[in-house]
Formats: structure tokens, C-alpha cells, sequence
């Protein structure tokens, strides 16, 4: 039963593998803001006496780890299945004989799986090999905490690539009952940006802001693993934040299915 959605996601993962330029373009600006970041906060490290929340190794893992996953985060959407449903060519998703929501699930998963192993792999030897044996090996990518958080920290990540499909493909599906799609998609990525940790790391945030980022969803998507990854969380806390993680996937997933059902209820083609 599942053989048609894996066939879906290697060859969409195989047709992304082909935009190789476009991806390392993507990288070196990703390096230029990775280093205005870093340049940022610690200029505010170095003025502030006040001790802070996250120990600047860990920042700067944290950074790094953002930059180099970023195409993981539901901050874009598929604009071809967009168009598709704007032309009204999503009349023929319908009638193949899959299930349309895991259709749509691993097609997006296959593009979220390419863009981000051909932008990580060269960000992560970068940052994590070339500059430690230079003048800023302060703000070198430095190594797990330890064989466990490396461990739990491929789990997170994979329960955020999950996550990530999930809120994307409730973004698609949204689509549906929109004109142009643009408010979603503008939208979305904004709240991802700054709930996930990318803009500024939640534990940065006040602490009046602190419960509510932690049972939002978004957290799961970059927070989650990149404190895991610098020992930031503890085991036990790790493992709670990555079942939040994966609860909060499971609830989007059945909302989406039932979103979609009820939204080929309502579909109207235009012209037939």
C-alpha cells in the first residue's frame, strides 16, 4: 500500500536533486546571514552582565543548525501543486487511484527531504569542519554533547520533518478555499519563523512567553532538536519534547485528512 507514495517521494526527492546551483546559491547566503547572526548575539553576550539563558557555544550551534536545516521548516510551499489547484488541474490528482492527502504528503515530503540534503551537507562541513581551524573557531559548529543527544537529535529532526510536512500540507490544502493562496503563504511562514526559534532562540524570549512556545507546535520544528544537539535539554526533557513533537504531527495530520475530505465536498471546477 505504500509502495506508490515512496515511488512519489524518490522521484520528486531525484527531480529537486537537479536544481544543484539554485541550492548552493541558497547556501552561500545562508552563510552570510549565519555569520550576521552570530555577530549579533554576541555583541549582546559580551555587553550583557547578566548570565544567560543558553551558553554561547550552544547559540552558535543553534545558528548554524538553523541555517543548515532551513529548507526543512514549513517556511514555503509547493507553488506547482498551488497552480495546480488555482488551473483547476487538481480535477486529475483526483481521480488517480491514491489516497489524495498521502499524495500530497509525499510529494511535499520528497521536496522537503532534497532541498534540505543538498543545502546541509556543504553548510554543516563549513561551518563544522573549515572554521575550527581558523581565527573564528569560536564560531565553529561544534560536535554533539554526546552519542545520546546525537542520537535524540536524529530523532527530532526526523519527527520535525514530519511535523513540518504536516503544517505544509494543511497550507496546500487551504489552498482550496482561496482565490490566490498568497494570504497562507505569507502568513504561515512568518509564524513559523519567529515560534520555531529561527529569528531569535525561544530561550531568549521572556519568560512570560515561555509556556506558550513551549505547547505550541512550532517549537518541535528547529528549537527541539538544536537544544538537543548542544545538551541544552536534558535526556528526559528531550524525550517529552520530541513525543510533543510527534503528538502535535498526528493531530495536524488528522486535521488535514479531514480538512481535505471536506474541502473535495465542496470543490468546484470551474469549466467541467
Amino acid at each position: 500500500m505504500l509502495r506508490p507514495y515512496l515511488a512519489l517521494v524518490s522521484a520528486r526527492y531525484r527531480q529537486l536533486l537537479q536544481y544543484r546551483a539554485a541550492a548552493f546559491a541558497g547556501a552561500g547566503t545562508q552563510f552570510f546571514w549565519g555569520f550576521i547572526r552570530i555577530m549579533i548575539f554576541e555583541g549582546f553576550y559580551l555587553s550583557s552582565t547578566a548570565e544567560p539563558p543558553m551558553s554561547f557555544p550552544a547559540l552558535v550551534s543553534y545558528v548554524w543548525l538553523g541555517q543548515a536545516l532551513l529548507a526543512m521548516l514549513p517556511w514555503n510551499h509547493d507553488q506547482e501543486l498551488e497552480g495546480m489547484i488555482r488551473r483547476g488541474d487538481v480535477a486529475y490528482e483526483l481521480v488517480r487511484p491514491v489516497d489524495l492527502y498521502g499524495l500530497w504528503f509525499a510529494r511535499t515530503l520528497g521536496m522537503r527531504a532534497a532541498n534540505t540534503s543538498l543545502r546541509c551537507v556543504p553548510m554543516i562541513f563549513v561551518t563544522g569542519l573549515v572554521l575550527s581551524g581558523t581565527p573564528l573557531e569560536r564560531w565553529a559548529l561544534g560536535a554533539p554533547e554526546s552519542a545520546a543527544a546525537a542520537s535524540l537529535f536524529v530523532v527530532a529532526v526526523l519527527a520535525a520533518l514530519v511535523l513540518g510536512v504536516a503544517i505544509t500540507t494543511l497550507v496546500h490544502i487551504s489552498f482550496m478555499w482561496t482565490i490566490s493562496g498568497e494570504g497562507m503563504a505569507r502568513l504561515v511562514p512568518t509564524l513559523v519563523m519567529i515560534s520555531s526559534g529561527m529569528v531569535i532562540p525561544l530561550p531568549l524570549f521572556p519568560s512570560w512567553a515561555q509556556p506558550v512556545l513551549a505547547i505550541l507546535p512550532f517549537r518541535g520544528l528547529a528549537d527541539t532538536p538544536f537544544r538537543i544537539y548542544s545538551g541544552d535539554l536534558a535526556a528526559g526533557d528531550a524525550a517529552a519534547a520530541i513525543l510533543l513533537s510527534l503528538t502535535w504531527a498526528a493531530v495536524l495530520i488528522v486535521a488535514g485528512r479531514a480538512l481535505l475530505a471536506r474541502g473535495c465536498r465542496r470543490l468546484v471546477i470551474q469549466g467541467g
